[in-house]
């Protein structure tokens, strides 16, 4: 099916490839769907419902049809559009959603079945008996939903993100890209010029045609060369820009790898967010089908299409084409086949009146009525005012007309705007900010207009940039868009597709309407429209025109369905590239780490930390057994703890105080130097953030600590704080929380076990509770600060990261000649529950301040972020969950976090729900399990008895409610 002296490829580079196990041959610069085209292959897919045998219908990234598996293994990738896969040699395709060959497909007896799965036919039919929906209809329906599999196989893919910033950036690189970008270098703005496409040029590179008197190719060539040389145009190709978003943000795939056989360090994808100050969208148009009575078979194609296969690969897609159109622009395609040799049998035309345009026949006033050939055409049916005909064919082209490609410009909820002149929607003006629709986009269908248009966007992107717009000439050209008629469907016996990927056809439509679903977004929901990979690209506009007539409606009035990003399917593994295997959760170690792993400690992970859950010690055979133990030493003795997990955020400034004020419920700017103080922190919504401590080293300087969850989203809080809420003030602040280790010290004995480090011994005059200040250990300036989050007299002592592991070791070390040792995780959240510590268990984002008995810390001197939420009403008062305390009474002791609470007698269903469980222990100190929990009016329950259920795991316990502080409540050993 090759046409000697047709394309641009390379025929001095034959390229082998395989498709469903069988070998081909191509040339460099086909894709899969030109180089099958040309070995004669038509049927390349099946439909999704009806599993109906389908060739291609295009050449670009709208494909429907020809959806095809690419390679093997970990490196399969489903749904890749044969239109926009080059071939490479050892090339691995298969076609895909079939049971058994592609020419033999089992599940087309759904095509047998039809009449009973017209749309929402799911709706109806699985809703009796009930009880067979999990048990037959779900199974069954999930493994014949779904289009290509994966191969269950980690991605074996490399891919990668980039960020680009330009001036101008330019969408498409046709006629219309070309010049705009032309325009906008000369007139000094840096530009990226992005094509989805392997080579630039867009329709150009389809047609027989002269630009500036010179064949297209070589206007091409010498514009690209201006281009290059002028060293302010970054041309990126197989890049399609896929979503437009605030700021002037573009979000783009650039195929690096796909068409290569497999490099290791060649990235499969690249996912980029491009910046840019300005843009020009050159993204062309769509030829749209015609809606008739079996209109999906192989070999009927678009008309445009047909013409790419010729000019730009070298490929007839027929042997006897016929061509069926409502305008002048197919009768180019009718033209390019005669040129070359292709027989074309007949143009039939919708419009009555209508001149052949080159050497073949011309069937006015026609329309096709029917067609025949299971897997690849053979015949079709036309009617005409002299009646109906059959012609043998084995390729059908088809144009109904053109759509504007609007998709970017709805992508910040503009709604385009219907245009009569051209039968289409065009995009709303000023639909995304400093985004210019030109050319075939924006409604402008002739290659000379499409050029002027490229030259005025361009112009106009720069005098918003505040350059001179440069005095430039559009080249002249010779195609015009010509004459066109409107056509959206042909009434006859036999389905007429509307979405060739969903099997939805123009009866599907009606049926919506009928049954009332005439909402144009209603109608998409019922009968998918619009919802496959190619996401109605060709279907959209007349599955809209067939609504409204069904309606009573114009189109304008009917509207269109909601176009979001991205325009083109986009693998996950490229919008998070970088984040797999450790890479999607990177191993953040502490200083202390290598020496925890020696003594034998298992690890959990805490907010990316790898922490000890405990020390296991000889002898001992549970975690209980280590933790019991733990805990008795830190209240017995002196314990180590590696806290450097928490966040530490050093803040500095002359407005440092009135910043933390602003930030913190509680007040920071009256702390006195060398102090601590305990701080809450909320979100807008008056919901618990964060909690922690924070230092104040100095007037202007001061440390905050976080917890380890929330150390970074506290960090982008303060930095969204300090941006857009105070920009007024004079703060900065880092985060520190890799420059500093840092452990507790905890227990009857740590003053003792500090002094043996400390070059200047401390007492408890100098080092109250809640005192800080710099400290020499062993002779290296550290810091250290008198907090507790055991309940014990405690400190936490701080040093530069490169002395963190010697500390560690030393002070272990130390601590287990004095009795004590090193505790790990589950002991820290046993002594923090028996104090009635909370920890993000507790400050889940549902939580106020007044629901963990916090509210006199807003301040009422001051305001602070989510103070006027947080009083709002609803989020006071009795009927809130409460933190409480509980404690097993009755004869089951265990407690389970995740249980829910009921009062003792009530029955445990969602009605009588009265709170739920968030942190239990087993406390050896107190020799119970203990519990925290949030129930219903909770403080004024204490000595109540509530029921403790855990459904999961079938555990019943009946409790008494209880002050959550368990152990010491007076503070005294804390400030002993």
């Amino acid at each position: 099916m090759r046409i000697d002296g047709k394309g641009l490829i390379d025929r001095a580079r034959p390229v082998s490839f395989r498709f469903d196990g069988r070998s081909y041959s191509g040339f460099q610069g086909d894709t899969l769907a030109s180089a099958l085209l040309a070995n004669g292959v038509t049927l390349m897919g099946r439909s999704f419902k009806y599993h109906r045998p389908r060739g291609v219908l295009t050449a670009g990234s709208e494909e429907p049809n020809a959806l095809m598996e690419i390679g093997t293994g970990a490196a399969k990738t489903p749904n890749v559009r044969a239109t926009m896969q080059e071939i490479f040699d050892g090339l691995e395709a298969r076609s895909q959603n079939r049971i058994g060959p592609l020419n033999r497909d089992l599940l087309s007896v759904n095509d047998l079945l039809s009449s009973f799965l017209s749309a929402g036919f799911y709706y109806k039919t699985f809703m009796w008996p009930r009880a067979f929906w999990e048990k037959l209809y779900e199974p069954i329906i999930r493994r014949a939903a779904g289009l290509g599999a994966l191969s269950r196989e980690p991605d074996s893919g490399r891919y990668e993100k980039a960020f680009a910033f330009c001036d101008i950036f330019v969408i498409g690189a046709g006629p219309t890209g070309l010049m705009a970008a032309l325009t906008a270098a000369k007139g000094g703005a840096d530009v990226i010029l992005a094509e989805e496409s392997a080579v630039v040029g867009g329709r150009l590179l389809s047609e027989e045609e002269q630009i500036d008197g010179l064949p297209a190719a070589i206007w091409l060539e010498n514009t690209l060369a201006e281009l290059r040389a002028s060293g302010r145009v970054r041309i990126m190709t197989r890049t399609t820009v896929t979503g437009a978003y605030d700021g002037g943000t573009y979000g783009a795939l650039e195929r690096v790898g796909s068409h290569v056989p497999a490099t290791p360090d060649l990235p499969l994808e690249c996912f980029w967010r491009i910046q840019a100050k300005q843009a020009v969208l050159a993204a062309g148009a769509l030829e749209r089908p015609i809606a008739f009575p079996m209109n999906d078979r192989p070999g009927i194609m678009m008309a445009s299409a047909v013409r790419t296969y010729l000019n730009r690969y070298g490929v007839a897609p027929g042997e006897k084409v016929t061509l069926f159109a409502t305008n002048d622009d197919a009768h180019r395609t009718a033209r390019d086949l005669t040129q070359a040799g292709i027989d074309v049998a007949a143009v039939i035309d919708s419009r009555a009146e209508i001149q052949a345009k080159g050497d073949y026949r011309v069937i006015t006033g026609g329309q096709v009525i029917a067609t025949k050939g299971r897997q690849a055409l053979r015949e079709i049916t036309i009617r005409h005012a002299g009646g109906e005909e059959t012609i043998a064919t084995d390729c059908l082209a088809v144009s109904g007309g053109w759509n504007p490609t609007v998709h970017l410009t709805c992508h910040m909820n503009a709604r385009p705007v219907w245009d009569e002149a051209i039968s289409g929607f065009v995009p709303a003006e000023k639909a995304i900010p400093g985004l210019i629709p030109a050319g075939a986009c924006a409604g402008q269908y002739a290659t000379a207009a499409c050029l002027q248009a490229g030259i005025d966007a361009a112009s106009q992107a720069l005098i918003a940039l505040g350059a001179t717009a440069p005095d430039i000439t559009a080249p002249s050209a010779q195609i015009e868009a010509g004459a066109s008629d409107v056509l959206w469907s042909v009434p006859g016996a036999g389905r007429a597709w509307l979405d060739f990927a969903n099997d939805v056809t123009t009866k599907d439509v009606k049926l919506a309407a009928q049954e009332n679903f005439r909402s144009v977004e209603h109608m998409k929901r019922y009968t998918t429209q619009g919802m496959a990979p190619d996401q109605g690209k060709n279907s959209n506009i007349s599955a809209l025109a067939i609504l409204a007539d069904a309606t009573g409606r114009g189109i304008p009035e009917t509207g269109t369905t909601t176009y979001r990003p991205p325009y083109i399917p986009v693998s996950i593994a490229a919008m998070g590239a970088g984040a797999k295997g450790k890479g999607f959760a990177p191993e953040r170690f502490t200083t202390s780490h290598a020496a925890t792993i020696q003594r034998g400690a298992p690890m959990i992970e805490a907010g990316l930390w790898y922490r000890p859950s405990y020390f296991p010690a000889q002898g001992e055979t549970t975690w209980r057994q280590s933790c019991d133990r733990e805990v008795n030493m830190v209240r017995e003795t002196v314990g180590i703890c590696d806290v450097s997990t928490l966040g530490k955020i050093d803040v500095q400034g002359p407005d440092a105080g009135a910043f933390l004020d602003f930030v913190y419920t509680n007040t920071f700017s009256t702390l006195k130097p060398g102090r601590v103080r305990y701080g809450l922190m909320l979100r807008e919504d008056g919901m618990v953030m964060d909690d922690g401590t924070t230092a104040r080293l100095s007037d202007t300087h001061y440390v905050m600590t976080t917890t380890t969850a929330a150390a970074g989203q506290v960090m982008t809080h303060l930095e969204f704080v300090s941006q857009a809420l105070r920009p007024d003030l004079d703060v900065r602040f880092v985060s520190v929380t890799e420059q500093w280790a840092q452990f507790a010290v905890a227990g009857p004995m740590a003053r003792d076990l500090l002094n043996t480090v400390l070059d200047d011994p401390i007492d408890g005059e100098s080092w109250p509770f809640m005192a800080c200040g710099p400290v020499k250990v062993h002779g290296v300036d550290g810091r250290l600060f008198r907090i507790s989050f055991s309940g014990e007299h405690a400190y936490e002592v701080a040093v530069p990261a490169r002395y963190g592991d010697a500390l560690f070791r030393d002070l272990v070390a130390r601590a287990e000649t004095m009795g004590g040792g090193a505790y790990g995780m589950e002991a820290l959240n046993v002594l923090r529950i028996e104090k009635g510590f909370i920890t993000h268990a507790e400050i889940h984002g549902r939580v106020t301040a007044f629901d963990i008995g916090m509210e006199r810390m807003i301040s009422p001197k001051k305001d602070c972020i989510g103070k006027t939420a947080a009083a709002r009403e609803g989020l006071l008062g009795p009927d809130r969950e409460q933190l409480v305390g509980l404690k097993p009474i009755g004869a089951v002791k265990q407690l389970t976090a995740g249980a829910h609470l009921f009062d003792e007698g009530a029955e445990a269903i969602r009605v009588n729900d009265q709170g739920y469980v968030t942190s239990v222990c087993f406390s050896p100190t107190l020799g119970t399990y203990l519990g925290q929990a949030f129930l219903k009016n909770g403080r004024a329950r204490h000595g109540e008895t509530v029921n403790h259920v855990d459904h999961l795991r079938g555990i019943e316990t009946l409790c008494e409610v209880c002050d959550p502080v368990f152990f010491d409540p007076e503070g005294g050993r804390v400030r002993g």
